[in-house]
C-alpha cells in the first residue's frame, strides 16, 4: 500500500496542524483583546466622522459654489446689479442692529 503513513508522516502532520491551531488560537486571542475592540470601535468612529465631514465639504462647497455664481458672471466679473442691492439690505440690518443695542444700553 503506498498510501500508507510512516509514523515520522504522522509525527510531521501532528506538529503542522498543532502549529497552526497554535497560530489560529493566537489570531483568536488578538481579536477578542479589549484593546483590539477598542482600536476597532475607534477606527469605525473615524471613519464615520471622516465620511460625515467629506459629505459635509461637498455639500457646503456646493453652497459657495452656486452662491458665488449669483454674484459673479461666468468671465469672473462682479455682477453689480445683484451685489448692491444684498449690501444696502447688509448695511440696513447692521444699522438697525446698532440702534437697537444703543436703545438698550439707555
Amino acid at each position: 500500500m503506498s498510501d500508507a503513513r510512516t509514523p515520522a508522516q504522522i509525527e510531521a502532520d501532528i506538529k503542522r496542524r498543532r502549529d497552526q491551531l497554535a497560530e489560529t488560537l493566537d489570531e483568536i486571542g488578538v481579536r477578542v483583546h479589549p484593546k483590539t475592540i477598542v482600536g476597532d470601535a475607534k477606527a469605525k468612529v473615524v471613519s464615520s466622522v471622516d465620511n460625515s465631514l467629506g459629505r459635509a465639504y461637498v455639500g457646503a462647497n456646493r453652497f459657495v459654489s452656486e452662491l458665488r455664481g449669483q454674484f459673479v458672471a461666468e468671465d469672473g466679473s462682479p455682477r453689480i446689479e445683484r451685489i448692491v442691492p444684498v449690501a444696502l439690505v447688509a448695511v440696513g440690518v447692521v444699522g438697525l442692529l446698532v440702534v437697537g443695542s444703543r436703545r438698550r444700553d439707555r
